[in-house]
């Protein structure tokens, strides 16, 4: 462990600085939108009502977010998250309209999701598959479930969710009258799961893991728990989201989560993480979809058809990964170069 903290400490120490530099430019490019927002679309776009959409769509999708930043950071990817969020909510749902105490179903979704994650984790480090095939075939597993579940049919809380309003009040209570309780939940997880990125041992190996795996194995780091772990948590925020979109529309719309993939991918890459992994942070993914829920929002305030605004999200994550690919081989040719100039002095 302790070669891995003096051959560690640099690189994170360099990427740090390239991360905070990311954020510090999404903060400084999402105030221009916003500025240009608010001259060019001064009837709509600054009002309160249009501002908590932005917040409340960001609060459900930053929460997969997060846990798409995490498992990209450890070197994977997940594609199962927008299925895993419904099958979080289809379970839920049915246990709850079964009976039991809602708050004991929530539990029993997260768990299943926790399992989804861990057996995704088993295959990835067991089975040596790739994040990618698995997690395509987990959507396939987990969207089919959803559809056996509920026979195609989507399911309706309304009336069962008024009997309830403590759990109700996760998805559609306001704070103080004003401020949505979703906004809350994703702030409070948002601000502990980037401090936990920043400052802790656990999410050190993690970065350590996704920038070098063999030398990360070398310095002791269990590298099959570290991805187990993470495929875990990431399926487990997709299922907390999936709870909260829940019981914010008082149903489960069999079509929840469906390209929610993209989203969450495009936006951590727009916010700095690597899809190689080893970089990047929970600060910036948030942001990254702020920006991109920003841009939404715009299109349909200005009217523009569906269809292009397809086009125009899939535009930006092919932009952001052709820059993060671009980013990256002038990281690796410059740092070729500076070991060719050391080997050459000495």
């Amino acid at each position: 462990m302790t070669n891995m903290n003096q051959a560690g400490a640099k690189p994170l120490k360099q990427k740090n600085k390239l991360t905070s530099l990311r954020e510090i430019n999404l903060l400084m490019i999402i105030a221009v939108f916003i500025i240009i927002m608010c001259i060019t679309c001064s009837q709509y776009f600054p009002h309160w009502a249009n501002i908590k959409v932005v917040l409340s769509s960001i609060s459900v999708d930053g929460i997969v977010v997060i846990g798409m930043a995490i498992i990209m950071i450890a070197g994977g990817i997940d594609l199962s998250v927008g299925a895993v969020m419904c099958l979080s909510m289809a379970i839920c749902a049915k246990i709850f309209l079964a009976g039991l105490n809602p708050w004991l179903a929530m539990a029993i979704a997260l768990l299943a999701c926790c399992g989804v994650g861990t057996a995704i984790g088993l295959l990835v480090t067991k089975v040596k598959l790739s994040h990618f095939i698995v997690t395509l075939c987990f959507m396939g597993i987990a969207r089919g479930i959803v559809y056996a579940m509920t026979t195609g049919t989507p399911i309706s809380l309304v009336g069962t969710l008024e009997l309830h309003p403590e759990f109700q009040f996760l998805g559609q209570g306001q704070i103080g009258g004003i401020i949505p309780m979703t906004v809350v939940i994703f702030a409070v997880i948002a601000f502990i799961s980037d401090y936990v990125a920043r400052k802790s041992y656990a999410m050190r190996l993690v970065f350590y893991t996704g920038s070098n795996e063999k030398a990360a194995a070398y310095s002791g780091v269990n590298i099959d728990k570290v991805k187990i772990m993470t495929c875990m948590f990431c399926s487990l925020f997709a299922g907390i989201a999936g709870v909260i979109y829940m019981t914010k529309f008082s149903g489960v719309p069999i079509s929840a989560g469906t390209g929610l993939e993209m989203t969450a991918i495009a936006s951590a890459v727009i916010g700095g993480v690597s899809m190689n992994g080893g970089k990047g942070s929970i600060l910036g993914a948030v942001l990254g979809l702020t920006l991109m829920t920003l841009v939404q929002n715009a299109l349909t305030l200005f009217a523009v058809p569906a269809f292009w605004q397809d086009l125009i999200r899939y535009l930006i994550v092919l932009a952001a990964v052709v820059f993060d690919s671009v980013q990256q081989n002038g990281l690796l040719k410059r740092t070729a170069k500076v070991k060719t100039a050391k080997a050459v002095s000495k």
